[in-house]
C-alpha cells in the first residue's frame, strides 16, 4: 500500500467517525434537552404542589381558630334541656308572686 492510498483510506474513515461523532452528539443533545424539559416540568409540578400545601396550611389554621371560637361559644350556653327547666322553674315561680 502507497501512501496515497493509506490517506485516502484515513480520509474516508475519520469523515465516517465524524458523522458517526455527529449523530452521536446530536443524539446526547436531544436527550439532554428532554431531561431538561422534564425537570423544568417536574419544578413546575412541585411549585403548584407546595403552593396548595401552604393553602391547605393556611386553611387548616383559619379552621382550628373557628373550631375554637365555635367550642367557646357552646361552653357559655344554656342546652335546650336546662332551658326548659329553668323556663318552667321561672314560670312556677311567677305564678306564686
Amino acid at each position: 500500500m502507497d501512501d496515497n492510498n493509506l490517506k485516502i483510506i484515513l480520509a474516508e474513515q475519520r469523515q465516517e467517525y465524524q458523522r458517526y461523532l455527529g449523530v452521536v452528539v446530536e443524539d446526547f443533545n436531544t436527550n439532554v434537552k428532554f431531561i431538561a424539559e422534564s425537570t423544568s416540568d417536574l419544578q413546575k409540578q412541585l411549585t403548584i404542589l407546595r403552593e396548595m400545601v401552604v393553602k391547605n396550611t393556611e386553611d387548616l389554621g383559619v379552621i382550628k381558630m373557628d373550631i375554637g371560637l365555635i367550642k367557646g361559644g357552646l361552653k357559655r350556653k344554656v342546652d335546650l334541656e336546662e332551658f326548659e327547666v329553668l323556663e318552667k322553674r321561672v314560670g312556677l315561680l311567677e305564678k306564686k308572686s
